[in-house]
C-alpha cells in the first residue's frame, strides 16, 4: 500500500464540479497491476465455478446469474460463457478487499465527500475480453441506484484500469458536464433495461471525452456523469474495477452490512 499524500488537489476539485470527472495517470506500479490482474482471473474462476448453482435469468435477451449477493453478467452473444461483469466482487479475493482501503483511492474520495471516513456502496469488475467484450450504451449510474439510495449526489466512482485502455479496446467515454443535469430521462419502450440508459436526445456528444489511459490509472467520475464504451475490437484485454463509495454509516447496495475505509490519520475502524 503506497505511502504519501494523495489528497484531492484544487484543480481536481474544480474538474469534478465543472466536468464531472478527473484522471490520475499511472498510479499503480506494474508489479501491483500484475497482482491485481491475477486476482481478477481468480475472481473470474470463482464466479464461473459458482454460476452453475446460482439463479439464472434473462433480461432483454442477455443472461445473468445471481449467486447469493453477487450478480454475474455474461457477454451478449447467444450461449456465451464469457464473463462481462461481476458485481460485487471484492469478497472474491483478498487483493480486492485490500484495494478498497488503498489511500491512493480512499484519500481523494474522502476529499470529494468531505469526510475522514467513507463507506463502500458497490463494486464491479468489468472484463472486456479481447474481440468479445461488448460495449455499454450511454448511461448514468444514478438511475440504476435511485430505488435503493437517497444520497445519489454522494456516490463517487473510481475506475481502476488494470490494462491499457484506448479506443481500440473499448476505453470508457464520458460526457463532460453531463452530471450537472442530475437524473436524465431514460430510453422508454426499449425493453426492461431501456429506462436505465440515457435518452440520446439529452446527451451533448460534442462534450464526449475518451478516457484513454495507461494501466494503473484512476478515473474518478460522478454517478450522474453520462458514460459508455465501444466494444473491444482488439486482441488485448481491457479489464477494470469500478469502486463506488458513499458517506460513512450507510450499508452497501447488494451486500449486507457497512464496509468503511478511513483516510490516513483518521480513527481506525472496519467492516460492519
Amino acid at each position: 500500500m503506497a505511502a504519501g499524500d494523495h489528497r484531492l488537489h484544487d484543480d481536481e476539485r474544480r474538474a469534478w464540479a465543472e466536468d464531472g470527472f478527473f484522471r490520475r495517470t499511472a498510479v499503480f506500479a506494474e508489479a501491483e497491476l500484475e497482482a491485481l490482474r491475477a486476482a481478477a482471473e481468480r475472481a473470474a474462476v470463482a464466479a464461473e465455478h459458482s454460476s452453475g448453482s446460482g439463479r439464472t435469468y434473462d433480461v432483454d435477451g442477455n443472461r445473468y446469474v445471481d449467486i447469493g449477493e453477487t450478480t454475474i453478467q455474461f457477454e451478449h452473444q447467444p450461449g456465451s460463457r464469457t464473463l462481462r461483469v461481476v458485481e460485487p466482487f471484492h469478497h472474491l479475493d483478498p487483493s480486492f478487499d485490500a484495494l478498497l482501503d488503498d489511500p491512493r483511492i480512499v484519500e481523494p474520495i474522502c476529499g470529494l465527500l468531505g469526510s475522514e471516513r467513507v463507506a463502500l456502496w458497490t463494486d464491479k469488475l468489468n472484463f472486456k475480453r479481447p474481440f468479445e467484450g461488448s460495449g455499454f450504451r450511454w448511461h448514468q449510474d444514478s438511475p440504476y441506484w435511485a430505488h435503493a439510495c437517497r444520497h445519489l449526489d454522494q456516490l463517487p466512482n473510481v475506475m481502476v484500469a488494470l490494462d491499457d485502455a484506448d479506443a481500440e479496446n473499448g476505453c470508457l467515454r464520458v460526457v463532460r458536464g453531463s452530471h450537472r443535469h442530475g437524473l436524465l430521462p431514460g430510453r422508454r419502450g426499449e425493453g426492461v433495461l431501456g429506462p436505465l440508459f440515457t435518452d440520446p436526445r439529452h446527451i451533448d456528444l460534442a462534450a464526449e471525452v475518451p478516457a484513454a489511459m495507461p494501466a494503473g490509472s484512476l478515473l474518478f467520475f460522478s454517478a450522474h456523469t453520462v458514460h459508455g464504451s465501444e466494444p473491444n475490437r482488439s486482441g488485448r484485454a481491457r479489464r477494470a474495477c469500478v469502486l463506488t463509495y458513499q458517506p460513512p454509516g450507510h450499508p452497501m447496495f447488494k451486500m449486507r452490512g457497512c464496509r468503511e475505509s478511513a483516510a490516513p490519520g483518521a480513527a481506525a475502524g472496519g467492516a460492519g
